[in-house]
């Protein structure tokens, strides 16, 4: 099946397919993917198919099933790893920066932040409340606050984890997009890396419900597409911080960083006018 890539606009071709197995948390499900040959974008054509409501299943039963096994400790956490944002890393970045007043957490929001994992470590750690936006998961947690749809704003930092791999169509990149300040900061955890891997075992692979997939080059455009002129990479806590052109902080981040640095004794945080294409494997 031939479509255009959500990114680029250019055409893709068929690149493999991937089986999934029966299991607990989804059925049987054969999936076609789909890779742009000028920026790279992979992306399932079987899941840009399924209706709404099939797909709002998919996703409530992975994890939702997944959550009730965290919670009630009946899962190896070691299986966790691989396919689980790195919060406690995240959170300490987050406050680090908010420290050196390079992002201000006060303006923010958690869009898409399932069960509010991040909210409650940035809380009860680092006392530091953000809100949190979700369409599908309201836990019953004092210390996570949910905000309606209705009551969805600009703010100067969006943090977005762990969703830009679930995205079937544009609309679901731009939404988020459009919540950033003309002068914000979008903070980004995903993979991202310079090829996507033509191996249906490819760890990041393994949650039925991951169907987007993102290179540097395809990161790079939207980043240009959407106004944004310079990027922040933590390895500590795998995300990107990127920067709209007309954010104030831009011109002292290459000092800020490198005093971080030398407070931290290790490269924490990375910079580029541009996106910062850290991961060069596959």
């Amino acid at each position: 099946m031939k479509k255009n890539c959500m990114i680029c606009g250019e055409k893709t071709t068929y690149y493999f397919s991937k089986s999934y197995m029966a299991n607990k948390y989804w059925d049987e499900l054969d999936v076609d993917y789909n890779r742009c040959h000028n920026c790279g974008f992979t992306f399932s054509v079987t899941h840009q198919a399924l209706s709404e409501t099939e797909w709002e299943n998919l996703n409530a039963r992975a994890h939702y099933g997944d959550e009730d096994d965290i919670k009630s400790k009946n899962i190896d956490i070691n299986s966790l790893i691989a396919n689980k944002p790195p919060y406690g890393p995240m959170a300490f970045t987050l406050n680090l920066l908010a420290k050196n007043s390079i992002i201000d957490t006060y303006n923010s929001i958690d869009y898409a932040s399932g069960y509010g994992t991040l909210a409650k470590l940035l809380r009860k750690y680092f006392d530091t409340n953000i809100q949190c936006y979700d369409p599908f998961v309201r836990d019953p947690e004092p210390l996570v606050k949910y905000i309606s749809t209705e009551e969805l704003s600009k703010y100067g930092l969006v943090i977005n984890s762990a969703m830009f791999e679930h995205v079937r169509k544009r609309e679901d990149l731009d939404k988020i997009n459009d919540l950033v300040s003309y002068n914000g900061v979008l903070m980004l955890h995903t993979v991202i890396c310079e090829n996507i891997p033509k191996d249906p075992d490819w760890f990041y692979l393994t949650p039925i419900v991951h169907t987007a997939f993102h290179t540097n080059k395809s990161m790079s455009f939207l980043m240009e597409q959407w106004g944004y002129s310079d990027s922040m990479y933590s390895p500590a806590a795998k995300s990107w911080f990127l920067f709209k052109d007309r954010n104030e902080a831009i011109t002292k981040l290459p000092r800020m960083i490198e005093n971080i640095n030398v407070e931290l004794q290790t490269e924490f945080l990375f910079h580029k006018t541009g996106f910062v294409d850290y991961w060069k494997g596959f």
